[in-house]
């Protein structure tokens, strides 16, 4: 599958793109306003299925909030996931409303304050220790609240993950603690009141190569066993990351998930079993699981030609889909799938320019886009919205007001 098959996923009726079952012109009129990002319940259950026929029923499946933190959307995953991973306060609280436990709630990133430990370490959570500077703070709240901190390590490992979109290990970073010191910090956790879990390895996001992902579940595994060594107890916690691409790109291929899954069943029923018994095993995953689940709409404003280019101008923009518009991390730009909402079963009849309402020419949602005949009040239609949208995105850019949310 490419990033076009992504369409596909979505229903039809009368020739209009269907969200949960629902036309989308319908669907705008429900929400009363565009632009909006829509997410489909269906898909995103669809998607969880996916992954539990594919991987082995040992790996517990981890929703990294980041990705998408609409509350609806994170309590119909509640039902569906074991478990949550937070980078902020505020997606801590979006998940303790949930049903999911607090000890199945981890807390990883750089930089945490000593106020954000503090509600961590309150809230009966696992602090994901990323330096000794916060493994010394989490210590302090700790005793100062009277509770047992419960605390990993993630580790920023001495090997780098390629094919990554982001690399967040190997070499120097800001993320996690480098493997070569983590023996001196466990020592050190050994002498406080910590309950320490185990470790956390994660290499890079948005990997569409498969046996780049194995090969980094492989060394993860052969990391951890040497560092197991060093360890108060048994590892009882093992997140292996995740790192799973979706296929943005025309030229772009879905990642092979029967690969990984078999890697990940090898690993399993072999060096994991043997050297971590006690092990909860985690993959975690954020855009792969609610990335194809979502759609931006935003309405046509204006049509014009500009001396022989057709622009298309529609009232969102790259202050809700900052990524699409080519300017979160393209080093060449490339257009995200896109369609005419409300015409889905007409073809095209040229090549348009589709443009956002900020006044900068980097507001650019598609460029030189294959569309049928358009006209004002049309519905387009970006694809892959349902990761790093909104909340990624420079919402209050220009002071234009920000886009609705919609769990169909």
């Amino acid at each position: 599958m490419t990033a076009k098959d992504t369409i596909a996923a979505f229903d039809v009726i009368d020739g209009k793109l269907a969200v949960g079952g629902i036309p989308v012109d319908r669907l705008a009129a429900r929400v009363g306003s565009t632009p909006f990002f829509a997410y489909d319940r269906r898909l995103l259950t669809q998607r969880i299925a996916l992954l539990r026929q594919k991987l082995p029923p040992k790996i517990n499946l981890s929703y990294a909030i980041k990705a998408n933190p609409m509350p609806a959307v994170v309590q119909h995953l509640s039902s569906l996931v074991d478990s949550f991973d937070v980078a902020s306060t505020g997606e801590m609280r979006i998940a303790l409303d949930t049903p999911i436990a607090a000890d199945h709630v981890s807390f990883a990133g750089p930089a945490k304050t000593i106020a954000e430990l503090t509600q961590a370490v309150a809230a009966g959570i696992t602090v994901e220790l990323e330096s000794e500077t916060e493994a010394r703070r989490v210590i302090a709240i700790g005793e100062q609240l009277g509770v047992r901190p419960r605390v990993a390590i993630r580790v920023n490992p001495d090997f780098a993950i390629k094919g990554s979109g982001m690399r967040m290990g190997g070499g120097p970073q800001q993320f996690g603690v480098d493997s070569e010191i983590v023996p001196q910090l466990l020592a050190a956790l050994a002498k406080a009141d910590l309950d320490v879990l185990g470790f956390h390895v994660f290499g890079g996001s948005q990997n569409l190569r498969a046996e780049i992902l194995c090969e980094a579940q492989r060394k993860t595994v052969e990391l951890v066993t040497t560092l197991a060594a060093a360890m108060p107890t048994p590892i009882r916690y093992l997140n292996l990351g995740g790192g799973f691409g979706i296929p943005y790109f025309d030229k772009d291929e879905s990642l092979d998930l029967d690969m990984v899954g078999a890697n990940l069943h090898e690993l399993v029923d072999g060096p994991i079993r043997n050297n971590f018994p006690e092990a909860r095993l985690v993959i975690e995953l954020g855009r792969y699981i609610v990335g194809e689940c979502g759609v931006y709409v935003t309405r046509v404003v204006d049509c014009k030609q500009s001396r022989g280019k057709q622009f298309v101008m529609v009232d969102g923009g790259l202050h809700h889909q900052l990524a699409a518009s080519g300017n979160f991390g393209q080093v060449i730009r490339r257009n995200y799938p896109l369609a005419i909402g409300n015409r889905m079963n007409e073809a095209a009849t040229g090549a348009a320019n589709v443009v956002g309402c900020l006044c900068t020419p980097l507001d650019l949602l598609g460029d030189s886009v294959a569309v049928p005949k358009v006209e004002i009040d049309d519905l387009v239609v970006l694809f892959q919205a349902g990761a790093y949208g909104m909340t990624a995105s420079p919402s209050a850019f220009l002071g234009h007001p920000p886009a609705v949310e919609i769990l169909v």
